[in-house]
């Protein structure tokens, strides 16, 4: 089984539940007492997120890029970012670790087609849903991207930095998700995309009347399906 260098505690919230579904899954592909290979860089998210508000992305992306290269250095065979918003630096990170980084936008859309669906309602954070760098990568796979209102979109992005990376989980928060995923049904979404690791804390496919796309558990699956590939990891030696 291939190493997977995690990139995370953006926030660690949702990296534990990578870890747990990483290893949910590797026990059930593999049954036994099998548990996933892997190797956790987990940052600090108060700085990164002050980077974030100040607009301060390039040296996100560095602080983010050696940290890869850290997971490289110790043997990760290919980087999975554990967040939605700092795919924004992506290819700053995959050219520093100098491994493959499987980018999370690309699992979603691919899982989005499987289903047969082509437009989508796009939750996150208000970086996720406001800029290109997440949108332009799932419309460059034939996606149509729907967002919501700039209020709902503060209203979204401020649930998640303010409650759910500290654990706090209200019902009043997710009423007020369950509408905006409404609205966006409304607007045409076949299909709501949970494009905030934090996100799927606080809903499911139960609070939808069309199909969710979880990024997390669908990062997990293709982590999952990476490492399973047949050849020889880079570190070959442990089991």
């Amino acid at each position: 089984m291939r190493l997977i260098g995690l990139l995370g505690g953006m926030s660690w919230q949702s990296t534990a539940e990578y870890y747990r579904i990483l290893n949910d899954l590797t026990h059930e592909r593999l049954g036994g007492l099998h548990s996933a290979r892997c190797v956790l860089y987990s940052v600090d998210f108060a700085a990164i997120e002050t980077m974030q508000a100040e607009g301060r992305w390039d040296e996100a992306g560095a602080v983010l890029g050696e940290a890869a290269r850290v997971l490289e250095s110790a043997g990760a065979d290919f980087v999975v970012l554990c967040t939605n918003t700092m795919h924004k630096v992506a290819d700053v990170i995959e050219a520093a670790a100098g491994i493959p980084l499987l980018h999370l936008a690309d699992t979603t859309a691919e899982a989005v087609k499987r289903r047969g669906v082509t437009t989508v309602g796009l939750l996150g954070t208000r970086f996720t849903m406001s800029e290109d760098f997440y949108r332009g990568r799932l419309a460059g796979h034939g996606l149509t991207v729907l967002v919501p209102s700039p209020e709902d979109q503060r209203l979204v992005s401020d649930i998640v930095y303010d409650e759910l990376c500290l654990g706090v989980v209200r019902p009043e928060s997710r009423d007020a998700y369950r509408r905006v995923i409404r609205d966006l049904v409304d607007a045409g979404a076949e299909g709501v995309i949970y494009g905030c690791t934090e996100i799927e804390l606080l809903v499911d496919e139960t609070d939808s009347s069309v199909p969710v796309f979880p990024t997390t558990r669908l990062h997990c699956e293709a982590a999952i399906d990476r490492a399973l590939l047949p050849g020889t990891p880079r570190v070959s030696g442990l089991p």
